[in-house]
């Protein structure tokens, strides 16, 4: 006997502080997620579980697949019907107006989500680097901060991120990131995973003009520093994670590989890369903010009143919680790099 699947997605319950839930397990609940007794004889018990705070939203299984039981672990974005799609043809769509750019480069959505060409910003310039903020509290994020990094065959000055995590994503170039007095070769695609109190530096290839992504988290600036602190944390050596086509998760019809991750030390940001055939997702939510980067390909991102086209080197906010859909014009799809907090899993969705 096979427990039924109650619903796809999952459930989103916020609940009571030291309260005992019993989250169904068989699927025969008609008071999904949670334990109705109509499991009896089938064996399939209920399990047990208790919240540890107040106002702690969390997503618990509805297809009773998952890998990590209560919770939601995407398993449901690959059973049949878990990924629906969306017709960006049907008349309610054909009625969703393109929102325009506003003075700043954004196109604004719904509940502040918003399309950014770094391309559109104004520069600064330290050195022999070039950056400007793409996501930043004054943008409305609440819980990470990205900034656009531009160097043509130079070093870079000194860059912290004081108590915070920082990952970095190289889209185009090729050099050497120094983190705390260690050097790391990078090549484009490579994630680079730096911790608390740690300094990098970008040092780019005769030649070569190194385009950097650098996320940190918890929102805050770039720090600047005289010199290189010597600081390197040892106990985590690995700190680039490249693409490797055999790590590819499959997420109904798209597809993602996590880059850095708790694996490597990064136990309160997670860095993914994904693809998106050519096609437009159902709405949905998460429970993460994200920062995406469009590697190639074209689209929309649509929220509930609003869509804003997208192409390669745009950057997506995306606020916590926020229904959108992400669609893929091209042919040959879209590919993204995503940042997200906080969470370790880009397919779990409701």
């Amino acid at each position: 006997m096979q427990p039924i699947v109650a619903q796809l997605k999952p459930c989103l319950v916020t609940p009571k502080a030291g309260r005992v839930y019993y989250w169904c397990r068989c699927g025969r609940s008609a008071n999904q997620p949670f334990c109705d007794g109509s499991h009896k004889g089938t064996g399939f018990e209920p399990m047990q579980y208790v919240t540890l705070a107040d106002g702690e939203e969390v997503l618990l299984c509805g297809c009773k697949q998952t890998r990590t039981p209560p919770f939601c672990d995407g398993t449901h974005t690959n059973l049949p019907g878990g990924s629906p799609l969306d017709d960006p043809y049907s008349e309610q769509n054909r009625a969703v107006p393109t929102v325009e750019a506003r003075a700043d480069g954004r196109r604004i959505l719904n509940g502040g989500c918003y399309v950014l060409s770094p391309a559109a910003a104004n520069m600064q310039i330290r050195g022999a680097l070039q950056y400007c903020a793409v996501i930043s509290g004054d943008s409305g994020a609440l819980y990470q901060a990205q900034f656009y990094l531009r160097l043509t065959a130079a070093r870079s000055p000194v860059v912290a991120c004081g108590e915070r995590h920082a990952i970095l994503f190289v889209k185009a170039g090729r050099g050497s990131v120094i983190i705390s007095g260690r050097q790391f070769g990078i090549a484009p695609t490579d994630g680079v995973y730096i911790r608390p109190t740690e300094a990098f530096q970008l040092v780019a290839d005769s030649g070569s003009t190194l385009e950097v992504f650098a996320s940190a988290c918890p929102l805050g600036d770039l720090e600047w520093l005289e010199s290189m602190p010597m600081n390197f944390d040892a106990v985590f050596p690995v700190r680039i994670a490249s693409v490797d086509p055999a790590q590819r998760k499959a997420m109904g019809p798209r597809y993602f590989q996590t880059l850095v991750d708790r694996r490597i030390g990064s136990d309160l940001i997670t860095q993914f890369i994904g693809h998106i055939p050519q096609s437009k997702p159902a709405p949905h939510r998460h429970l993460y903010e994200e920062a995406l980067i469009v590697l190639n390909g074209a689209g929309y991102m649509w929220t509930e009143d609003g869509k804003a086209d997208v192409r390669a080197g745009d950057v997506i906010f995306l606020p916590r919680k926020q229904s959108h859909s992400l669609q893929a014009t091209a042919a040959d799809g879209m590919d993204v790099v995503g940042v997200i907090y906080p969470g370790d899993n880009p397919s779990i969705n409701y």
